[in-house]
């Protein structure tokens, strides 16, 4: 399988794609509202309550917007590269995470709809998050360290 045929095939079965597809992907982290596809050797997540996408978006938008100058990017044309939206993704969760449960060294969550949903109740709306200590953590994730090729 060629990767337009492969591409065609991931969004006619994923349409609602979970935005914290490549935080899900990591086993790190979970969801209790997540659809996992598989196509062919490879894996997708999508989301099975749209409103939860709805909510999950909305938070991800503010964890870019918010991260934007931590990241060292002063405006974004398109998808974030791999590397720095992994940053976001696992970053910020993490530091909702460490924000919610007020720990100091978070694990990542196995379900990230819950833990939003319990910040909205703390905080009441996603705009209300201390997203300065959501990018401490976003600019100090670190991902996989790069194979050698030998």
């Amino acid at each position: 399988m060629d990767e337009h045929e492969y591409r065609e095939i991931y969004y006619s079965l994923n349409s609602n794609r979970c935005v914290f597809e490549k935080a899900l992907l990591t086993r790190r982290f979970g969801c209790s509202q997540v659809a996992r596809i598989n196509i062919g050797e490879r894996e997708a997540a999508g989301c099975s309550n749209m409103n939860a996408l709805d909510t999950c978006t909305r938070l991800l938008d503010q964890m870019h917007s918010n991260a934007n100058f931590a990241l060292g990017m002063t405006h974004v044309n398109g998808p974030l590269p791999h590397a720095r939206e992994m940053k976001v993704q696992c970053g910020g969760l993490l530091g909702l995470e460490s924000v919610i449960y007020e720990t100091e060294h978070p694990d990542g969550t196995m379900d990230i709809f819950g833990l939003i949903a319990k910040a909205i109740h703390i905080y009441e709306q996603l705009d209300q998050l201390p997203y300065s200590l959501l990018v401490k953590h976003i600019v100090h994730f670190e991902g996989r360290p790069r194979r050698s090729r030998e």
